[in-house]
């Protein structure tokens, strides 16, 4: 009998959620049978996954047409577009989300992208998403800005799950980290709940392709081979590094007095979630981001390209606390050489924000075009 090695992840304690939502997926049941059969645990998405799902794609115009009768504007269209899929998602794996007692069988939305520096319009617009979204798994995404930071603590105080997105830096997850334990702390205040789930969403393969391209260049330049060898030797291993870590920053800060103190009221972990697992450079392995970084109470979430590259050959086995002091000189190596990494990170974490606004912009472009073309003369 074939292995399905996503099954298998989920037996070394990580759960794989898919980076991916379509209303084709949900209403030809591909989703279901992916949750039934195929080990997924879970959804994330984006303004660049709803781009792709809605523009252009007939099987929302009946829905657009309802919404057109209704006098509703471009945004409010949008919304209740891909509320409608969030929330069939949500129904599709609330089964995950109950047998799991609350730990997975999460869909991910995230709140506007032009929120990323706007802290009470972070929290407002969180709070309307779980109001009106009506679903126990339903985990909020905010990114891991200053601002989002402060918006974190507050939305996970007032009971909603959230997850942070758009993490590079090591410095950033310790940032969110205590920004929710700060949340879970004033709820346990107030002797409410405080069994709140929430990921750290950090992104690997935008890590490997930033400081690739900076090695490509000072290769271009080296006057030697010896030295053209040890610059190549950096290409593709920072980011599994970073992630490796992280990791043990998470398990460092879970001994801490103030998480003890949590935890022994029921508070959940905020788990490590690897994001961007898609490779980008084909003298990559496919699944690089999935095999190096198998972990206890981690989640993988992959794009469906990723997901069948693992079903097909990952190999399996717990490595992200292995070659630890090799990550270590990795990091430090490539810092020697003047790559300055931290400032490779934040540079990523603005593009990410950019990466996310072009899309949402294009999509309500799209969606006002079409529009138009179904509104009657």
């Amino acid at each position: 009998m074939t292995t399905n090695h996503l099954i298998e992840l989920h037996k070394y304690g990580q759960s794989v959620w898919m980076d991916n939502l379509s209303r084709n997926i949900i209403q030809s049941g591909q989703l279901a049978d992916m949750v039934m059969t195929q080990g997924i645990r879970g959804i994330t998405s984006n303004p660049a996954i709803f781009e792709n799902a809605i523009a252009g794609n007939a099987i929302y115009d009946r829905a657009i047409e309802a919404g057109i009768k209704a006098r509703k504007s471009v945004l409010e269209i949008y919304e209740s577009l891909v509320f409608e899929d969030i929330q069939n998602a949500a129904d599709i794996l609330r089964g995950v989300f109950d047998s799991s007692a609350g730990k997975d069988g999460y869909v991910s939305i995230e709140v506007s992208p032009y929120l990323a520096n706007d802290t009470e319009g972070t929290i407002a617009e969180a709070m309307r998403f779980w109001s009106v979204l009506n679903r126990p798994n339903i985990m909020i995404e905010i990114p891991g800005t200053d601002a989002g930071f402060r918006a974190v603590e507050r939305v996970v105080s007032e009971g909603i799950p959230v997850n942070v997105t758009l993490l590079f830096s090591i410095a950033d997850y310790e940032k969110t980290a205590w920004a929710y334990i700060r949340g879970l702390e004033t709820r346990a205040a107030k002797g409410e709940s405080i069994n709140i789930a929430s990921v750290a969403s950090f992104f690997l393969s935008r890590i490997d392709s930033k400081i690739d391209d900076r090695l490509d260049a000072r290769i271009k330049g080296a006057i030697s081979d010896a030295e053209r060898k040890n610059l190549a030797s950096f290409k593709g291993k920072v980011a599994i590094a970073n992630a490796k870590l992280a990791y043990q920053k998470y398990k460092e800060i879970l001994t801490s007095d103030r998480w003890q103190a949590l935890k022994a009221k029921g508070a959940t972990e905020q788990r490590l979630l690897w994001a961007s697992t898609s490779n980008k450079n084909p003298d990559y392995s496919d699944v690089m981001y999935v095999d190096n970084l198998v972990g206890a109470n981690t989640v993988n979430t992959m794009p469906p390209e990723t997901i069948f590259a693992c079903l097909d050959r990952c190999d399996i086995e717990d490595r992200i606390e292995i070659d630890l002091e090799v990550a270590k000189q990795v990091i430090a190596n490539v810092t020697a050489i003047g790559i300055d990494i931290e400032q490779i990170m934040l540079e990523l974490q603005i593009e990410g924000v950019d990466k996310y606004v072009k899309p949402f912009t294009s999509l309500i472009n799209s969606l006002a075009s079409k529009i138009r073309q179904l509104t009657p003369a």
